[in-house]
C-alpha cells in the first residue's frame, strides 16, 4: 500500500524517524552524535521547531517535535542533512546518500499518545539491547525528563508540564510512568503509524483531522468500493 502524502499540522506533535541507507550506521562515535545534536539545535531554532523528545541510535533516529508552520519540519531535516551528511562522508571516506529515502512522520494526538510516544522513543536503546536502562543511554532526552541533566535542545510539551507543579514532581511522575513498560501492542501501533505515515490518535481525532484538512489522512480500504445493485424495472 502506498504511503499517504506527508501531513504536517503547525503546533501539533509529530513523530519523526530517519534511517540510514540500507540500515547502515549513521553514527560511529561520540563526535558524530555530538555533531548531529549541535546541528539539530541550530536547525530547530532557525526553523522554529520545538523538540520534545529524541533518541539517536547507531543506524537511525527518532524525534518528537512540534513545527510552528507547515514548512519548518521539512526545512529543518533538509538543513541538518546538508551539514551532517558531508561531515560524515568526509570523515569516513565515503560518498553518496546517507539516509534511507526521506524521513517518515506521524501526526500525534497529544492527549492520547504524546506520553506513550515519548516513552517509546526514549526506551528504544533498552529494547535494542544498547543499554540496561534508559537513564544510562547518553544520546536521548530521557535524562532531561527524569531530572538527571538539563538538555537545552528540549522544549517541554504541555503534556509533560501537566505531570506536576514543580520540576521535582514532573520528573518523579515521568520516572514512575516510564517504569510502566509499553506493551507489545502499544509499540506496534506507534511503529505502524510512523512507518506508514498515518496519524496516531483516537478515531475521533482522525475523523476530525480528515474533516479539517479536507484530504485523505487514513489508509484506503482494500478492494473495490461497494456498489449498490441497479434497480430492475418492473
Amino acid at each position: 500500500m502506498a504511503r499517504l502524502p506527508r501531513l504536517i499540522i503547525p503546533f501539533q506533535p509529530h513523530h519523526v524517524i530517519q534511517r540510514g541507507n540500507n540500515d547502515q550506521l549513521i553514527f560511529q562515535d561520540s563526535e558524530d552524535y555530538l555533531a548531529f545534536l549541535g546541528w539539530l539545535r541550530s536547525a530547530a531554532k532557525t526553523y522554529k521547531v520545538a523538540v520534545h523528545a529524541y533518541v539517536l541510535l547507531p543506524n537511525h533516529l527518532h524525534l518528537l517535535v512540534s513545527p510552528s508552520d507547515e514548512a519548518g519540519l521539512g526545512q529543518m531535516m533538509q538543513w541538518i542533512g546538508r551539514y551532517y551528511v558531508p561531515y560524515f562522508n568526509q570523515k569516513y571516506g565515503r560518498n553518496g546518500t546517507l539516509w534511507q529515502g526521506r524521513y517518515k512522520t506521524s501526526l500525534i494526538d497529544a492527549d492520547k499518545y504524546f506520553m506513550s510516544c515519548s516513552r517509546y522513543i526514549e526506551f528504544n536503546p533498552v529494547r535494542a539491547g544498547l543499554a540496561a536502562d534508559a537513564g544510562s543511554y547518553p544520546w536521548s532526552s530521557y535524562a532531561h525528563h527524569a531530572g538527571l541533566k538539563s538538555d537545552k535542545l528540549i522544549t517541554d510539551h504541555a503534556q509533560y508540564w501537566a505531570l506536576g507543579n514543580t520540576p521535582f514532581q514532573r520528573e518523579a511522575a515521568y520516572i514512575s510512568l516510564a517504569e510502566q513498560a509499553l506493551t507489545a501492542a502499544e509499540i506496534e501501533v506507534i511503529d505502524k503509524a510512523v512507518l506508514k505515515g498515518w496519524p496516531l490518535g483516537s478515531d475521533k481525532f482522525k475523523t476530525d483531522l480528515q474533516n479539517k484538512v479536507k484530504r485523505q489522512v487514513l489508509p484506503a480500504k482494500r478492494g473495490r468500493p461497494f456498489k449498490t445493485p441497479a434497480k430492475i424495472a418492473d
